[in-house]
């Protein structure tokens, strides 16, 4: 009697999967899939928006933000998958993008009082809760980041039709989902944010995912679950409209005069004493200050040391500063002050925010300094591009708490030097805490691997260090001889006396670390500041 041996016998044939998408559903299943990306990496980038004026943009926010936002979607993957083995519905997949609509609409209204909360522990130097705080708000995005990670292999489950086409379908489904990430990755920042605001573009996110959604369940005929969803997007204005009510983030003191969101920056503008200032992105730092009624323009803070940098060079005077280049306008107190210094000299203002320097010419007063030239433009490749050189080029173009990395590089100081005259200055503005000096110890030694003299003084009160470099013959004794050329009512005399007295003005020796374009751990060096201070029980 013949047998067949194994090679010969035929393989059994496996019954093709059941059809899952009737109707209208087979066309309306991409669509959720493109949602779905597009909603999770929107709500990522719309939380790092939401978190940035308390807690900042660091790279440890960024890392924090990012991981725990793939943590969520693997959770979800795995959910999903399971969820989708067990009951296979069209339906349910609309209802858990239903759900996660809902859940990102209200976040920005749940974490009003957490972001609150966290200022008052800023305040009280509780690093313990104001990293808690962080904590809960990144929580809040586990509901609607992880159901939105279920719905890639839900929509495989409802689309497989055998195993033949298994690769074929999860490649395409995925392949979706990623175009839809993409997109979402890109229309919050550049156009949601700016136009619309933070909350709001919570909404919108959710309202992209709430109407395919609708529309899935009304395709299924699941008259409860469409007439619940239609409920919700009605009621999701309502939700983002008491979100963004007031302030973003309550003003450090003082009356709110403007708030505003960039591609770039949190802004805030705030009327405090007289006084007008600047703050972006944590409010944890003034970044310009502004007195239209001062007779005296000095600030006390770290702005008044670009008037006193270019005096370590041997025999400055009142007319030795011609020109000055300054990277990092902001609202323009360096520029402001360098022309009560040195009189009308022409001044290029370099600012890569548009939304900042709008605001400089609305509310601190640049449109009446005719001697600057304000640029908008990245400031390493302004100066590459720009024509000229400079008795002084100043750097102060902190996105806090950290300066870019291209603009601490050994690379950049010798493009910076190039531009400079014979005798001029490049004066860097530097963070340090009370007792540590790691990025002005390191910034210091990058500027002196090019500048044959460098410079370093404390602005009392602050945690700021001015670098100063030159290839000009200089000194730390120029100080004194420099300062009786300048008449007593000149703001250069009282802010070098300052200097004098409580900068700790010094020489830095050659040698020490250099920081280059490619390895220049800026971010490395802040972030252990941070954390080393949040230890210690200091501000974080």
């Amino acid at each position: 009697m013949f047998r067949p041996s194994p090679s010969s016998a035929a393989a059994p044939v496996r019954p093709p999967l059941p059809d899952l998408l009737p109707g209208s559903s087979r066309i309306l299943l991409p669509l959720l899939v493109f949602a779905g990306g597009f909603g999770s990496v929107g709500f990522e980038l719309a939380a790092s928006r939401l978190v940035a004026p308390y807690f900042g943009s660091s790279t440890f926010i960024w890392a924090t933000l990012i991981g725990v936002t793939l943590a969520f979607l693997s959770l979800g993957y795995a959910i999903g998958g399971r969820l989708a083995d067990r009951r296979p519905s069209f339906t349910l997949l609309c209802l858990l993008i239903t759900l996660a609509a809902v859940a990102g609409a209200i976040v920005p209204l749940l974490a009003r009082p957490i972001l609150l909360a966290s200022l008052g522990a800023f305040q009280r130097v509780d690093a313990g809760a104001f990293y808690g705080a962080l904590i809960a708000i990144l929580l809040l995005l586990a509901v609607p980041v992880t159901l939105l990670g279920a719905v890639t292999p839900f929509a495989i489950r409802l689309r497989l039709h055998g195993v033949a086409a298994a690769g074929r379908t999860a490649g395409g489904v995925y392949a979706l989902s990623t175009i839809g990430s993409i997109a979402g990755s890109f229309l919050p920042v550049l156009l949601l944010i700016p136009l619309v605001g933070t909350a709001w573009t919570f909404f919108l996110l959710s309202l992209s995912l709430l109407l395919p959604a609708l529309l899935g369940l009304a395709a299924a005929r699941a008259l409860l679950p469409a007439t619940v969803a239609a409920a919700a997007a009605l009621l999701l204005p309502f939700a983002a409209a008491a979100a963004d009510r007031g302030f973003a983030r309550p003003p450090e003191s003082g009356r709110l005069l403007y708030e505003g969101e960039s591609p770039y920056n949190y802004i805030q503008v705030v009327e405090d004493d007289g006084r007008v200032l600047l703050y972006l992105d944590d409010g944890h730092a003034i970044h310009s200050v502004y007195d239209p009624d001062a007779d005296d323009l000095l600030t006390g803070g770290p702005w008044d040391g670009f008037m006193v940098a270019p005096l370590v060079v041997r025999d400055t005077g009142p007319d030795s500063i011609r020109s000055a280049l300054l990277i990092g306008l902001a609202g323009g107190t360096v520029a402001r002050q360098l022309t009560a210094a040195y009189g009308p000299i022409p001044i290029a203002g370099v600012e890569i925010d548009p939304e900042v320097a709008a605001v400089g010419r609305r509310y601190f007063g640049l449109e009446s300094l005719p001697n600057l030239d304000l640029i908008v433009a990245d400031g390493r490749y302004a100066l590459r591009t720009i024509d000229g050189h400079y008795d002084l080029i100043g750097i102060d173009a902190y996105r806090q708490p950290y300066i870019p990395f291209q603009l601490t590089s050994r690379e950049f100081f010798a493009e910076v030097a190039g531009r400079l005259t014979p005798s001029g200055v490049a004066v860097v503005n530097a963070g340090r805490t009370s007792t540590d000096y790691r990025l002005v110890e390191v910034l210091a030694s990058t500027m002196r691997d090019v500048f044959g003299h460098v410079y370093v003084f404390d602005v009392e009160g602050y945690g700021n260090s001015l670098i100063v470099g030159t290839n000009a013959p200089s000194a730390v004794s120029a100080l004194a001889a420099n300062l009786a050329a300048f008449p007593p009512d000149s703001p250069v005399a009282a802010a070098g006396a300052r200097v004098a007295a409580s900068g700790n003005l010094r020489a830095v020796p050659a040698g020490g670390r250099v920081f280059t374009d490619d390895l220049a751990p800026v971010e490395w060096v802040v972030d252990q500041m941070i954390l080393d201070a949040a230890r210690e029980g200091g501000a974080p």
